[in-house]
């Protein structure tokens, strides 16, 4: 692998900057990625988990007991989107931090997205290649691939990348190990766009949270991952105009070839990040962002 490749995947971002908890992280933590992922599930709750409460995959309340969360509770997606944020708000509730046996009122309500800035920050800090990737999961959900991000860590040892789902990974439907994927079992959105642009997918098995689904909803994981690889992990409001309800159904077949051409780059990150690099530093419909105050 390209040494300057891991470098780029070692550096912060502003979202994947732990600030003051970077040496705690990284000497607190336990080295172990799967130990990592049970304690940060330890600690947080997904919002679609508190809306249910304890049914299905908190049945067993491996989650905590949702009748013990207050009930003005609410996610926090929008107020904790970067690491050091997520990390000053975690202490400020307990002291000690990551922590086996966290109180319901003291877990962090986020989604996939922030726990996988938090899982990139905690393996940047301890000096290995992390990046975040976002997608569609099929494994949650039989006939629906939902949206999702997780994350993809170099492993020096057997030179690949591993795909790993921490938040996700107390969740699954299928028996794969969510902390080494296997390929093919998480459908990334550069192939799902190809796939559906070709006639070789459905395009209403894609889902997100809205919930709405088809191919644009595909297109927004697509930037959302083109962002990733490029370790801008941007939020889910943010999106460039191209992609947004009242321009998508216009796009010309020009547009549509040219996210094509994009898509294509993105099924080997690796082999072409410098011509992906070239897109971000000069597509500015690509790298442009709308959403809140943008």
């Amino acid at each position: 692998m390209n040494k300057s490749l891991l470098k780029h995947y070692l550096e912060f971002s502003m979202f994947t900057n732990p600030g003051l908890y970077k040496n705690i992280l990284k000497k607190d933590l336990p080295d172990d990625i799967k130990k990592i992922g049970n304690l940060i599930r330890k600690n947080f709750i997904h919002r679609t988990t508190l809306a249910a409460g304890n049914i299905g995959t908190n049945a067993d309340k491996k989650f905590g007991d949702m009748n013990k969360v207050k009930w003005f509770k609410q996610p926090e997606d929008d107020y904790l989107i970067t690491v050091s944020a997520i990390l000053a708000e975690l202490y400020r509730r307990n002291e000690k931090g990551f922590i086996e046996n966290r109180d319901e009122n003291d877990k962090l309500i986020l989604t996939c997205r922030f726990i996988s800035i938090l899982i990139a920050s905690i393996l940047k800090s301890k000096g290995v290649p992390c990046r975040v990737r976002a997608g569609h999961a099929p494994y949650f959900e039989k006939g629906k691939s939902w949206d999702h991000w997780i994350n993809q860590y170099w492993n020096e040892k057997e030179k690949r990348w591993i795909t790993i789902d921490v938040d996700g990974s107390w969740s699954l439907i299928e028996k794969i190990d969510p902390y080494d994927i296997p390929e093919g079992r998480f459908d990334f959105p550069a192939k799902a766009w190809l796939d559906i642009r070709l006639g070789k997918d459905d395009d209403k098995r894609f889902w997100n949270a809205l919930p709405d689904n088809g191919l644009i909803v595909v297109s927004w994981s697509l930037f959302y991952d083109f962002h990733c690889l490029m370790n801008n992990e941007i939020i889910y409001p943010h999106l460039p105009e191209i992609t947004i309800y009242k321009n998508f159904p216009n796009l010309t077949e020009k547009d549509l070839q040219e996210i094509d051409n994009l898509a294509k780059l993105m099924l080997d990150p690796d082999k072409n990040f410098e011509e992906l690099k070239k897109i971000w530093d000069t597509n500015k419909k690509f790298r442009l962002l709308k959403g809140g105050l943008l």
